[in-house]
């Protein structure tokens, strides 16, 4: 099957799973997107050459990482609660900033890999924003008419978060989690672990069993996104965070002041920096054979 037919097919689905969204039980929802991309995945496969190989040490990290991120996120939010805010938001910055700066360190200084196996790239950026506005088209019409806003006081802090909190979940869960994996055990499994690996996160946020097995679901989409894509703007900054927004302001459980945003910009800040850091380091050390064709 020619490839951009095989894109077109990856991308019904991944519409189909969105609108499936509304009508599809919680529990029920991961075992319909498993079993249907699985089936995709088995009668219609994607074949990507790889040229890099990874050794036993990089797994090793890849869960150091994790277990770090997620660390910081259970510190903040089950330790420090809200009761102390100015730990429960350095805990929680510190660990997406780990989440964006870790995996860039890792594969671009440790592997002497590019910053476009992490997602940062140029590559395919038409297709890659047609399919994101696409996407967060569908999402926002069927999510928008469920969704009371309230001033902009109220809901413009946890925009920024979910902007924040989404890049760090597209770096480290999508791209870092399957450019480590994929050469090791295949596109398919690397998928899984990124879903189960994201769904498995949300436990420093507190969430149930429950919560968890529909995030693994929702992470099999986000995943096959990113396969099809190869770009981190296929569910940045539009439908992994939006999405997020619309779940925080209809549960509204989260309240945040104005000066959160400035946290949050700071935050954000310090991940930018991390990536021009490496992006100038790997100018200064090029590697035979790379093409340094990431963020420029």
């Amino acid at each position: 099957m020619r490839t951009s037919t095989l894109g077109l097919v990856w991308s019904g689905y991944l519409v189909i799973a969105i609108l499936l969204l509304a009508v599809t039980p919680a529990l029920v929802y991961p075992v319909v997107v498993s079993a249907a991309g699985l089936a995709l995945a088995l009668a219609v496969p994607r074949t990507r050459a790889l040229s890099w190989r990874p050794v036993g040490h990089d797994l090793g990290r890849l869960l150091g990482l994790y277990l770090a991120c997620v660390g910081l996120f259970y510190v903040a939010f089950q330790v420090f609660t809200v009761e102390n805010v100015p730990g429960l938001f350095i805990s929680f910055g510190a660990g997406l900033l780990l989440g964006v700066a870790g995996p860039a360190v890792h594969v671009v200084i440790g592997q002497g890999r590019s910053l476009a196996d992490l997602g940062l790239t140029r590559n395919r950026l038409a297709e890659t924003l047609m399919l994101a506005v696409l996407l967060a088209a569908v999402q926002a019409a069927i999510t928008l008419p469920t969704v009371s806003f309230g001033a902009p006081s109220e809901w413009l802090p946890l925009l920024v978060m979910a902007l924040v909190v989404g890049l760090f979940e597209a770096v480290f869960f999508r791209a870092y989690v399957i450019a480590i994996l994929e050469p090791m055990i295949g596109i398919i499994p690397a998928v899984a672990a990124s879903a189960a690996l994201y769904a498995l996160y949300h436990v420093g946020y507190g969430m149930s069993g429950g919560e968890m097995v529909f995030l693994f679901g929702l992470g099999i989409v986000y995943a096959v996104a990113y396969a099809l894509a190869r770009n981190i703007l296929v569910l940045w900054p539009l439908l992994t965070p939006v999405g997020g927004f619309f779940a925080t302001t209809k549960a509204g459980d989260i309240t945040l002041p104005l000066v959160a945003i400035l946290g949050f910009a700071d935050v954000f800040g310090l991940m930018l920096l991390a990536v021009f850091l490496v992006t100038r380091w790997q100018r200064r050390h090029p590697r035979p054979g790379l093409v340094a064709e990431g963020v420029r």
